[in-house]
């Protein structure tokens, strides 16, 4: 793969992450981001299908969950099962939005760490380790690896999207979409 001179993060104008808030009052959080060193020198690897662009973005989408995810309790299992199902829905109609435009566009399954959309590769990708490349957050290692938001504690939970779209179009779509799943921004 060839490198390419990226920023080191897009972020809209308000030069912050995207806030939203669910209809629940759940809180969202969604920043566009140059792939890591790491997703570049993987790429292949990773995502074998995407070996043919030339650049792409990766979308970090936090949502803070109900509790703490520190622990595996049948509750927190259910709750990290919720928001993944939130986030697929949310994910795959972003990427299919995008795709639609022409712009190759994937989603990471939270759970696997592999790509829906795209032919997996030998491994997985880490969102946990991808977050805390990016966004710096701290990682508590335990059974698996959680992050540890600045301000939702260990109350988060990541997931990924890929995509070779321009930041500017990702962000607007993202925010379309959002809307359609509940999710509004905040003021």
């Amino acid at each position: 793969m060839n490198l390419v001179n990226y920023p080191s993060v897009y972020i809209s104008e308000q030069t912050s992450p995207i806030n939203l808030t669910g209809d629940m009052g759940q809180a969202v959080q969604i920043s566009i981001h140059a792939p890591s060193q790491y997703i570049c020198t993987n790429c292949e690897r990773i995502l074998p299908d995407w070996k043919q662009e030339p650049f792409f973005w990766v979308v970090i989408v936090l949502q803070r969950s109900q509790f703490p995810l520190v622990e595996s309790t049948k509750e927190i299992e259910t709750e990290k099962q919720k928001l993944r199902q939130r986030f697929m829905g949310f994910g795959c109609d972003v990427a299919f939005e995008l795709r639609d435009r022409g712009y190759f566009s994937d989603l990471i399954d939270p759970r696997t760490g592999y790509p829906l959309l795209s032919r997996p590769g030998a491994m997985p990708h880490n969102d946990t380790a991808v977050v805390k490349a990016l966004l710096g957050y701290p990682v508590i290692k335990n059974k698996c690896c959680v992050l540890v938001h600045p301000i939702w504690g260990t109350a988060v939970y990541p997931s990924v999207l890929i995509s070779a779209a321009p930041p500017t179009l990702i962000e607007f779509v993202t925010k379309e979409i959002a809307c359609q799943h509940g999710w509004e921004e905040e003021v």
